[in-house]
Formats: C-alpha cells, sequence, structure tokens
C-alpha cells in the first residue's frame, strides 16, 4: 500500500514539474525525449535483431529434430521388414 501511494505521489509531482508556471521544465523534458529516442531505437533494433537470430537457429534445430525423427522411424522400419 506505501509502494502505491510513493508512486501516485511521485507521478503527481513529476506532472506539476513539467506543467508550465509550476517549474517550466517541459522544454527540458522535450530535450530529454529527442535525445532518448534515437538511443531507444538502436536498443529496440538490437532487441529485435537479437529474437530474430533466436528464430532462426529454433527453426534450424526444429529441423534436424524432425530428421532425426524421421530417420529413427525409417530405421525402425528397416528393422521390422528385415526381421519379417
Amino acid at each position: 500500500m506505501t509502494a502505491l501511494l510513493v508512486g501516485i505521489g511521485l507521478i503527481i509531482i513529476s506532472v506539476l514539474m513539467v506543467l508550465p508556471g509550476v517549474l517550466g521544465w517541459w522544454n527540458d523534458v522535450l530535450a530529454f525525449l529527442r535525445g532518448a529516442i534515437p538511443v531507444l531505437a538502436v536498443l529496440i533494433g538490437a532487441l529485435a535483431v537479437f529474437i530474430g537470430i533466436a528464430d532462426i537457429k529454433d527453426k534450424i534445430e526444429e529441423k534436424k529434430e524432425e530428421e532425426k525423427s524421421k530417420n529413427a522411424e525409417n530405421e525402425q522400419e528397416t528393422k521390422e521388414e528385415k526381421k519379417d
């Protein structure tokens, strides 16, 4: 409960800081956001690349497992045919 009240209080304080006339930090906030957008774009892009690489590796691994299961089935069928 305390964390909730502290969180709400900090949100209210931050909104008041940004409003014109109280502290007038709006221009500073905009400058920060302008600087943060390219950094966030790079981080999100890097994350997307890593996820894509992991997805490709998973697909390759899945194909290998399917081939192994097919080979095992084929070997089992040939053993059964040799017994007959």
